[in-house]
């Protein structure tokens, strides 16, 4: 899904940078909110592991593959805003190091993957849990329910960039029918991935997942044949986590299996062009494609520059950016944690007669 510098033209490009710009710094801002002593660390952390599973690209279809996009996971692991950012960070790392998604079309990249992808997950995964038992299970079904239709919903946003600013005079139904079509099988692939993810969290850490807060159940009494809320009584508390599996624990085995997918798992991943490739390379959409203003970065195309052995170079390419992915998401996030602080501290909050 990662869009190349010349599929769309300045003027749309310029608008979508705009409207990122935007969405990023209200993201900032509606962070402040959702980043607290338990979210911050794992954000920076979110950010890696999308990294890193997004270099797994899986078949999906005859000549086909796909990767995960991941804002329906970072939504439900730290909340919108927050994964506004995550996946934000992710493109901003891929289009400057390694040369994937062009630095025109950033803007259209963070819009369609950051933007579209996080919103129509997390709205529809609210509007799960509230009809659906309040249980952890409902969480990950949601997850599962969620992540699969902000695929094709990131598929339809670029078509409807594509038929506002595309470069090339190709029937903008084609192209619609081609990429939802593809991108609901690559659905499939991202819902597994964010439900596997967010079901092995809560199993270990539930007060971790943004999402799951405020699941809890209510103490009930049957009154004439119906279970009501039993009166002055609180929600009953979640079961408290497993003492020894602490913060550090939780973030530091994310971070190796990030190193271990990045560096190791992704040799094996598929070499088919993704969903977005092949539709461009079948309807001639890439026609007018451009060079990367990165094609001579040392780590274009996630390998690392005179390093002849493909296992090596992808494997040191990728936990290169897992690490740097960590860092700068960690550097944001404790920012953005600092800066509540501060707008929370008693000298902000006092007033003046």
């Amino acid at each position: 899904m990662h869009v190349p510098d010349g599929f769309i033209n300045a003027p749309t490009s310029a608008v979508t940078g705009v409207v990122a710009a935007g969405a990023i710094a209200v993201s900032l801002r509606g962070a402040r909110r959702e980043l607290d002593e338990r979210t911050a660390p794992l954000a920076g952390l979110v950010a890696a592991f999308i990294f890193a599973v997004q270099m797994l690209n899986f078949p999906v279809a005859a000549g086909t593959s796909g990767h995960l996009l991941g804002g329906a996971l970072a939504a439900i692991l730290v909340g919108p805003y927050t994964g506004v950012l995550c996946v934000s960070v992710v493109l901003l790392m891929q289009g400057i190091l390694f040369a994937d998604g062009g630095l025109t079309a950033l803007g259209v990249n963070i819009t369609d993957m950051a933007i579209v992808t996080t919103v129509v997950a997390y709205a529809l995964f609210r509007g799960l849990v509230k009809v659906l038992p309040r249980t952890r299970r409902s969480v990950t079904v949601a997850s599962f329910v969620a992540a699969l239709v902000s695929v094709p919903a990131a598929a339809l946003a670029f078509t409807l960039l594509y038929w506002i600013g595309g470069t090339t005079d190709v029937s903008i139904g084609k192209v619609a029918t081609a990429m939802i079509g593809v991108h609901v099988l690559i659905g499939i692939g991202e819902a597994a991935i964010t439900a596997l993810t967010v079901g092995a969290v809560i199993a270990v850490r539930p007060d971790l997942v943004y999402g799951a807060r405020g699941l809890q159940q209510r103490l009930k009494l049957r009154v004439n044949g119906e279970l009501v809320d039993a009166p002055g009584t609180e929600p009953a508390p979640a079961p408290a986590p497993v003492a020894a599996r602490s913060h550090r624990t939780v973030w530091i085995t994310g971070l190796v299996a990030s190193l271990v997918l990045a560096g190791f798992v992704s040799f094996y991943a598929s070499a088919d062009p993704d969903g977005l490739e092949k539709v461009a390379s079948d309807k001639g959409i890439d026609e007018k494609a451009e060079e990367h203003a990165a094609a001579d970065s040392p780590l274009a195309d996630y390998g690392v520059k005179d390093i002849t052995d493909a296992r090596i170079s992808g494997g040191l390419a990728g936990v290169i950016g897992v690490g740097v992915t960590v860092v700068a998401g960690s550097a944001v996030f404790w920012a953005v944690r600092r800066r509540r602080s501060e707008d929370t501290s008693p000298s902000n909050t006092e007033t003046t007669v």
